[in-house]
């Protein structure tokens, strides 16, 4: 059965590579691509999700939703990591669409139009779902699964001591939507972060005959360079890729439900995650919590995928 997607993400070059992957996958449909303030400011990420749709040309054509900043947004982002454009400068380009729709309510329609059938996947800050779930009070109950990428449940950030960067950059959304009443899967880099991709990736992608391969191979170098100076790694993590796996392959992923809550302001705790592990729990649990993921076959499926999308582009 093919699954019906929102993508709502923040371009940041694992974002275009996730939606690479999903938009020519023949098990998902696409409704829409909702862009969200995070990597980049949300006009940049809104940027962002025209020009990939626009230079991948997929069969069919997404919604699209622009994105507005959160009410407390941090001072930076991660410009340093992504490139100043989101997209590893590469210079990609396209025309801005005259009447663009906000991010959520683009949301509210496409789970409207199919009611208790449509996941979102949240690749980015939660801005926009606890936006649309405050403009249309309903919607939580008709939200077939909500997969966010983002957290940590041991306590380890990536881009404070203690906090994810999805989480830290909108604490106060995330938290709404943690506390929400909707089917939810938190996706974390206590997994993600096990899905580690060396220089050679570069020689797996498509061939630059197809529109894919122009695309990945201008902006994945880039992420290699960045995570070489800036993080001092030899390797990158695809997060966002592996919660598309997720969402499509759930047999690869072992989760359990949990009791979820994320910190909304600390100097030193702002965006963490935390679980009541007690062995006399107190808070309800809300959430499936993915702990346990087949590492080989997610980078496998990441690698095969994006192959796949060359092969749709050429």
């Amino acid at each position: 059965m093919v699954r019906k997607l929102v993508i709502d993400c923040d371009p940041g070059i694992d974002d275009a590579v996730a939606l690479c992957m999903g938009l020519f996958d023949p098990r998902i449909e696409v409704l829409a691509i909702t862009a969200v303030g995070g990597n980049v400011p949300a006009s940049v990420a809104s940027r962002n999700v025209q020009t990939i749709v626009a230079h991948l040309d997929p069969p069919r054509y997404p919604r699209l939703g622009a994105g507005s900043p959160p009410d407390d947004a941090p001072p930076s982002d991660a410009r340093h990591i992504h490139g100043e454009d989101g997209l590893g400068n590469s210079g990609f380009s396209s025309s801005q669409l005259q009447n663009q729709h906000p991010s959520d309510k683009v949301i509210c329609d496409a789970v409207r139009s199919a009611p208790e059938s449509v996941t979102i996947l949240c690749l980015g800050p939660l801005t926009n779902v606890a936006r649309a779930f405050q403009r249309d009070p309903g919607l939580p109950a008709l939200v077939d699964r909500l997969i966010m990428m983002g957290g940590s449940v041991d306590g380890v950030g990536n881009i404070t001591p203690a906090a994810e960067f999805n989480m830290h950059y909108d604490p106060v959304s995330a938290r709404a939507v943690f506390q929400s009443a909707t089917t939810k899967t938190l996706v974390p880099l206590d997994v993600t972060r096990q899905v580690a991709f060396s220089l050679g990736l570069i020689e797996e992608l498509p061939s630059e005959l197809s529109r894919a391969g122009v695309f990945l191979r201008r902006v994945l170098p880039h992420y290699f360079r960045a995570a070489h100076q800036s993080l001092a790694q030899e390797t990158i993590s695809l997060h966002d890729a592996v919660a598309l796996v997720a969402a499509v392959n759930p047999e690869m992923f072992e989760a359990d439900y949990m009791a979820g809550d994320v910190e909304s302001s600390g100097d030193l705790t702002r965006g963490a995650t935390v679980f009541d592990q007690r062995p006399n729990r107190e808070w309800r649990m809300n959430m499936e919590v993915v702990h346990t993921i087949d590492v080989e076959a997610v980078a496998n499926t990441i690698v095969r995928n994006l192959q796949y999308a060359g092969q749709c582009t050429c």
